[in-house]
């Protein structure tokens, strides 16, 4: 009776510890299942990079209004995107990092991700936190750039719910262009410097291209169509050829960081200018550069505005 009670006895201690054994993995397994859920790798230009699933306080050089796009936490950017007047207020918490960078700044805001366009210091800054490099240019149009984002900062949703406004927005502005504007019209965009060069844009170098050519589906003459577009570049023009590249409404950018330059006003004193039909018929339209240059999608959508509000005024003006 005795022997049975001790084999008895040895049996249940048995089972206890086995089943302690198996919740103590069963443990470990969920934890290692709840690490694996927080992180996950993301395919960068630079490679794969194990980047957090949810990312809490993000640092960017250039990429500011992107991830705000998609409702990411910013808290420290590079300086440029604090003279974009689109993001004034969503940057009044964000640390200025200078131009490049500051290393030692960013360490001090203890980021959980890190995403540049200009992987000079990729390898300190990798050091701090989990780095994802995005080359200019990378995306094509806002559509690209804000599933891009969403992506990296694990905002699907939010991502979708940007474009579907986004859309319905250009497809609105378009209806009212459309009432005001020759649907055979060309458009050109442009920049003069105050060094006196003159550019013409494509449709993804920011003064307002992604807002005139992708969200309001407006046309550029077949000139900078086949010599800008299908290069995917920029290009300075003599003022000799101004009149090959010229549209029916020309939006020039100012670009005068002194405010000191006079070579726009010089331009516009050239019979060369007074004789483009654009200046003729009152279509060209000189524009800001701190409000133009961005070409982040909330500054795209806020283009999308502006433009629409110009030509419809300008329109009304000319009749």
């Amino acid at each position: 009776m005795k022997k049975n009670l001790l084999i008895i006895g040895l049996v249940m201690l048995l089972c206890i510890v086995i089943s302690a054994c198996g919740s103590g993995n069963s443990s470990n397994g969920n934890k290692e299942k709840a690490a694996e859920e927080t992180t996950r790798t993301y395919q960068s230009p630079r490679g794969k990079v194990d980047i957090p699933t949810h990312p809490k306080r993000i640092v960017t050089d250039f990429y500011a209004g992107e991830l705000f796009t998609v409702g990411a936490n910013v808290v420290g950017s590079g300086s440029w995107s604090f003279s974009n007047p689109f993001l004034k207020d969503r940057m009044k918490d964000v640390t200025d990092l200078g131009d490049p960078i500051n290393v030692e700044k960013v360490m001090k805001l203890k980021p959980d991700l890190i995403v540049v366009m200009n992987d000079e210091n990729y390898d300190k800054l990798s050091k701090i936190a989990p780095t994802v490099v995005i080359p200019y240019n990378t995306a094509k149009n806002v559509q690209e750039t804000v599933k891009m984002f969403g992506d990296i900062a694990g905002a699907k949703e939010e991502a979708e719910q940007f474009l579907a406004d986004f859309e319905q927005k250009s497809k609105s502005a378009r209806k009212k262009i459309a009432q005001v504007v020759d649907k055979k019209a060309t458009f050109g965009i442009y920049e003069n410097t105050e060094k006196g060069q003159f550019w013409v844009f494509n449709d993804n170098g920011g003064r307002g291209g992604q807002a005139v050519y992708n969200a309001l589906g407006l046309k550029a003459p077949e000139k900078i169509q086949k010599d800008i577009f299908k290069k995917g570049d920029i290009k300075e023009l003599s003022l000799e050829v101004v009149p090959e590249y010229a549209a029916d409404y020309m939006f020039v950018t100012d670009y005068n960081p002194n405010g000191d330059s006079k070579t726009l006003d010089k331009l516009k004193q050239s019979s060369i200018w007074k004789n483009l039909d654009a200046v003729k018929n009152n279509r060209v339209f000189i524009n800001d550069f701190d409000t133009f240059y961005p070409y982040d999608p909330i500054s795209v959508s806020k283009q999308v505005d502006l433009i629409t509000e110009m030509l419809v005024k300008r329109e009304k003006e000319n009749k």
